[in-house]
């Protein structure tokens, strides 16, 4: 008879013990309470974009912030028996108003002017709509509607009035966020947020705002085009705008515009019209441009955007002629930062200097001719095409160089630290 010691016979104990249990397991008789693989790795793909697409960093900001939005309930989910007596679509209408229009505010500011003794004195400023976004207080309405305002005033549907903060503006999206400081225990209606990105020509679309001082008016309309470029000024288009036939009129500027689920897919923006009034053709900034610059605007009080250190000039047909260049549309590099990015990417700058008017152009550099895919023909091309740019991100260029096209990736700077040097 084969002894065995006592190590010897602790190890096969164990052993047996462990077949035992792998056994029972694999049979279903026990098992494990902590999370298997296959569930983290669903509930990982759960969060995850879809196949060949990636998150929206913008989308993830926003996401972060953690505003605090009140309760609603979708006009789907309603019982609207008291509503019977009307159409479907009036009840959808009349759900989403009275669910909704609390959450609008009008906003009044008041600027400054000189009088005849050249003394500052106040006067009333300009007057529009803006949506409450969260409890704490935080308003989104337009950068227009608040422009050189010495002080903000949001009146909300209850006839209250509180004097508001400037959270940060973006002009080039012609957007701002305030903050008021609701009392304690106020119960603010917020506006839900939803999603521009699937948005199609013919849905239905609500705008609630205050125009002509009517507060809380709804209109209703559809989407009448979609990506439209309206240029604001000199160097600024706002790209993608939402076309829409729900009336605007001036007061409605800053208020949201809603699907028909009650959800915000845009911000009333302006009007088209020769005569003033509302002719149908109104636009809005769509949501998820919100979202971007809202999550910007709260965090840091300003958009920071991407920028090509780089000094560069508008070709127009005067210096196309004198400099003889191959292209009648771009953006001439007249000057790069010394040890730049754009110098690093090898984009070269001019050595020739002229003058004009009261500016030095530096002739001979390279010619841009599109940046991070979109054509850039003026330099209101090249702040749409960087608009949406982090500074530190890479896009390409394309720039023309003694009659060849030529492709870099450029790192770009700080918008506002280029400016400032």
């Amino acid at each position: 008879m084969k002894l065995y010691s006592k190590g010897q016979l602790l190890f096969f104990c164990f052993l047996s013990g462990l077949i035992v249990i792998m056994f029972a397991l694999g049979i279903g008789f026990l098992r494990i309470p902590f999370m298997s693989k296959t569930t983290e790795i669903r509930e990982t793909a759960a969060d995850s974009p879809p196949e060949g697409k990636t998150a929206d960093p913008g989308e993830d900001a926003f996401e972060a912030l953690g505003l605090r939005q009140s309760p609603y309930v979708s006009p789907l989910q309603l019982n609207t028996a008291d509503l019977r007596p009307f159409t479907e679509d009036e009840r959808e209408n009349i759900a989403i108003y009275e669910q909704l229009n609390e959450a609008v505010v009008n906003i009044t500011t008041e600027t400054v002017a000189i009088n005849w003794f050249l003394e500052p004195v106040p006067q009333e400023g300009g007057s529009g709509s803006g949506s409450i976004i969260d409890t704490s207080g935080h308003v989104l309405t337009n950068n227009h509607v608040i422009e050189n305002a010495y002080k903000v005033f949001i009146n909300l549907a209850d006839g209250s009035q509180y004097e508001g903060s400037v959270v940060g503006t973006d002009p080039e999206n012609d957007l701002a966020v305030l903050k008021f400081n609701p009392p304690r225990g106020a119960d603010l209606k917020t506006i839900p947020f939803g999603d521009s990105r699937n948005l199609r020509v013919g849905q239905k679309v609500l705008a609630i705002g205050n125009p002509f001082a009517l507060e809380r008016t709804l209109t209703v309309g559809i989407v009448s085009g979609l990506g439209r470029p309206i240029q604001t000024s000199r160097q600024t288009i706002i790209r993608d705008m939402i076309q829409t036939d729900a009336s605007i009129n001036p007061g409605n500027s800053g208020g949201p515009l809603l699907d028909a689920q009650g959800r915000m897919i845009g911000i009333n923006t302006m009007i088209y019209s020769p005569s003033g009034g509302s002719v149908g053709i109104g636009f809005a900034v769509p949501v998820n441009t919100a979202k971007r610059v809202v999550a910007e605007l709260i965090s840091y009080g300003r958009v920071r955007r991407g920028w090509i250190d780089a000094s560069v000039v508008q070709l127009f047909p005067a210096l196309v002629r004198y400099a003889k260049l191959p292209v009648s549309q771009g953006l001439l590099v007249s000057r790069t930062k010394r040890n730049g990015f754009a110098e690093q990417a090898g984009l070269r700058q001019g050595s020739e200097p002229i003058r004009y008017g009261s500016s030095v152009i530096y002739l001979g550099g390279d010619i841009i001719t599109s940046v991070d895919g979109m054509a850039v023909e003026s330099l209101a091309d090249l702040y749409s095409a960087l608009e949406d740019n982090k500074p530190g991100e890479k896009v390409a260029v394309e720039y023309i160089r003694g009659g060849r096209t030529l492709k870099t990736e450029v790192t770009l700077a700080d918008r506002e630290e280029v400016r400032n040097q």
